[in-house]
């Protein structure tokens, strides 16, 4: 059942977002110079690296770190990105993935294949057997706030209580929390 909804979100999503995306893309060329779509190399499930898409937000030649490990992340991110980053419109290229398999609308966040602490704590909870989500529990409780081990816990948490009405209450936090930008730091 999940995956159904997966497939029919992933398809929907690209299909009536199509005028959206091709709107993201044009600014955030017309914003900075290179691609519009960055493919970062993503821990899926099973600690499998996958490329993941995003609107880019950061100009080229940006360290490929998270973004809290920068030493100046504002010299990095586009004034364009700051837009994307807050509302979460980079991650719509993520619909892509969800249909192709990759991730899932609901799961923890794709970690960054660097991102080893995280990695590690998942994989000891279990939570790598999990396929990635567009959104997840973690998310709609801190994101860029949380300390990586709360992020852990939380992705534990959702690990033992999932279920089509805990991914759909997911979902609509995850609406509200798009449109108030709460948790983002950069």
């Amino acid at each position: 059942m999940k995956r159904a909804l997966d497939i029919f979100g992933g398809v929907a999503g690209l299909i009536l977002l199509s005028p959206l995306f091709l709107g993201l893309a044009v600014a955030v060329r017309l914003d900075s110079p290179g691609p519009a779509l960055h493919w970062s190399r993503r821990v899926g499930q099973r600690n499998r690296i996958f490329p993941m898409p995003k609107f880019r937000t950061m100009r080229i030649g940006a360290p490929d770190v998270a973004t809290h490990l920068l030493d100046d992340p504002d010299a990095w991110v586009t004034p364009f990105g700051r837009v994307l980053r807050r509302s979460s419109l980079d991650e719509l290229p993520q619909l892509w993935s969800v249909l192709k398999g990759d991730m899932s609308l609901v799961g923890p966040r794709p970690a960054l294949f660097n991102q080893h602490d995280l990695v590690a704590l998942r994989t000891q909870a279990g939570v790598d057997a999990l396929r990635p989500g567009l959104t997840g529990w973690a998310q709609i409780n801190g994101r860029d706030d949380l300390p990586i081990a709360e992020k852990a816990r939380l992705d534990r948490e959702y690990l033992q209580r999932r279920s089509m009405a805990f991914d759909l209450r997911i979902l609509a936090a995850t609406a509200v929390s798009a449109f108030t930008g709460r948790g983002v730091m950069h």
